[in-house]
């Protein structure tokens, strides 16, 4: 049987750990998908919006077939709190969480590290002009 969405939202709201407040009820993936372009629209700049659009649109169709209930709660979790900390302006100056990065794949470091180097490279080249 395939969990429906309104049972995996509820799941997902009585996992609170306690550390954090939790997210509203947890959206469903579409007007969750619809939110972020949202939040980027409104709340970023043109260069981070596109570099961000693209990166939900990869990670969205990614996890477009998942069947772990577990493993699509923690997706659409924290997509939502980061559609919550892009609407509150509070991601500037951010660090990452270090409970987060431990939690990461070789693969996911090896992501974030391809994306600090793009991001200075970046940096390097506005700074030149």
């Amino acid at each position: 049987m395939k969990p429906s969405r309104r049972s995996l939202a509820a799941a997902a709201q009585a996992a609170g750990n306690g550390l954090k407040p939790a997210p509203m009820a947890l959206l469903p993936p579409v007007p969750l998908y619809r939110r972020l372009f949202r939040a980027h629209r409104k709340h970023l700049p043109k260069e981070m919006r596109l570099l961000g659009d693209e990166y939900i649109k990869a990670e969205f169709r990614a996890h477009r077939n998942v069947d772990n209930p577990a493993h699509l709660i923690g997706f659409l979790t924290e997509w939502q709190l980061y559609a919550q900390k892009i609407e509150g302006d509070s991601w500037e100056g951010d660090k990452l969480d270090p409970e987060k990065v431990a939690k990461m794949s070789d693969q996911q470091i090896g992501q974030l590290y391809e994306l600090m180097q793009a991001i200075r490279k970046r940096d390097e080249e506005g700074g030149e002009e």
